[in-house]
């Protein structure tokens, strides 16, 4: 691990560690927008950008400084699809809350979506995490409605607005069948008139027209079981819905699940045979789905879908994509693109002047080999250094 600086700068970076007014010096900046600079600065006050790039920081007296020594800077990590809690809600808080925040933390995530509750348990997150009480990336709430759940179109609306009353952002639907999306229209129009998005899970291309004509507003997943043309890639463009990635679920693994070199899938079974169950092609049709989507201008963002641990995660995903797509394309996808998925482009993905200052500091250059990603050093949430590894 590089050590950047000496004793005495070190000293005076932990004396303002909660620090909301900051500048950030001697960095390669790729600042979410496709520019990247060789060495600039940013300047942060009060928790947010105030300028972002090139040369030294103008206006910048007086605010504690982290020489960056140009190691990368780049937009605050965003998974816009994971699966946060596991097991009874009082039980995760008392025993593993503080430890999985922090590995999120420490992996460079500063905001996170839950991938579908547990309600109530997502919202006493959120509340912890925004009071203080618990230290951690921002949490984004959804909570489940489920199509196969509910036999009346009543049922499916009281369960909508039963998410509405806990404050949850957003309802996430899986589909099951193109015939579901009767009840989809339902769920989607309820959402609607409370002011809820509405995401779905849409395994497959059939299914993912099912979800558009329900009128829909974001896909959570990259359909497989079937290719996707750019004729059904456009569609989704038309409709103005935004797609996540969650790639990687589909590609085997080799020690997640064990400690032998064995290729399993996310749920521990074996390759090829049992593939999410289906004997599909999952895992060549995701990507190759995911190139078509972006090719044919889909903003598609960064998700993945899991409830690995987060670097191991991180580093799945980026595995996946990494097949499809150039490290800017990365960049962009796990920056601009995801915070667009969360109707957050004016607070986050970018490092441009009046965004919130959710900052990651890695040693390397993404763009040479996107796996430099996992190298975190440093990260700033909301202005504060949270992590600091040197």
């Amino acid at each position: 691990m590089r050590k950047l600086l000496g004793f005495c700068c070190l000293t005076f970076l932990w004396s303002f560690g909660s620090a909301q007014d900051l500048v950030i010096t001697n960095a390669r900046l790729l600042d979410g927008t496709g520019i990247n600079i060789a060495n600039g600065s940013i300047v942060i006050r009060e928790g947010r950008i105030v300028s972002a790039g090139a040369g030294a920081a103008a206006n910048a007296r007086g605010l504690p400084i982290v020489d960056a020594q140009g190691m990368t800077v780049l937009p605050g990590f965003i998974d816009g699809h994971r699966h946060i809690m596991r097991g009874d809600d009082e039980a995760w808080f008392r025993e593993q809350s503080v430890v999985r925040m922090r590995e999120f933390l420490e992996a460079g995530y500063t905001t996170l979506m839950s991938g579908g509750g547990p309600d109530p348990g997502i919202v006493e997150l959120e509340r912890r995490i925004q009071s203080g009480e618990l230290e951690g990336p921002r949490i984004i709430t959804s909570a489940r409605a489920d199509p196969r759940n509910f036999g009346t179109p009543e049922a499916a609306r009281a369960r909508v607005r039963e998410i509405a009353a806990q404050g949850i952002k957003f309802v996430k639907v899986r589909l099951d069948s193109v015939e579901d999306g009767k009840l989809l229209a339902e769920i989607t129009d309820e959402a609607n008139n409370l002011g809820l998005d509405v995401m779905v899970h849409a395994s497959t291309v059939p299914i993912m027209h099912a979800a558009i004509d329900a009128g829909t507003t974001k896909l959570v997943h990259s359909p497989h079981d079937s290719y996707m043309t750019p004729a059904d890639a456009k569609r989704i463009v038309d409709a103005g819905i935004e797609n996540l990635s969650t790639t990687g679920f589909a590609v085997p693994h080799f020690g997640i699940f064990n400690d032998t070199n064995i290729p399993t899938f996310r749920d521990g079974s074996q390759w090829p045979e049992e593939i999410l169950g289906t004997g599909s092609n999952a895992a060549g049709e995701k990507v190759i789905n995911g190139r078509t989507m972006w090719d044919a201008g889909v903003v598609y963002g960064f998700g993945t879908d899991t409830g690995y641990h987060p670097r191991d995660g991180l580093k799945h995903e980026l595995r996946t994509l990494n097949l499809m797509f150039s490290p800017l394309d990365v960049v962009k996808l796990m920056g601009p693109n995801t915070a667009a998925f969360l109707n957050m482009s004016d607070d986050l993905g970018t490092l441009e002047p009046g965004k919130i200052a959710d900052i990651v500091i890695v040693d390397g250059d993404p763009l040479d080999l996107i796996f430099d990603l996992l190298n975190v050093e440093i990260v700033v949430q909301g202005g504060k250094i949270v992590v600091d590894k040197r």
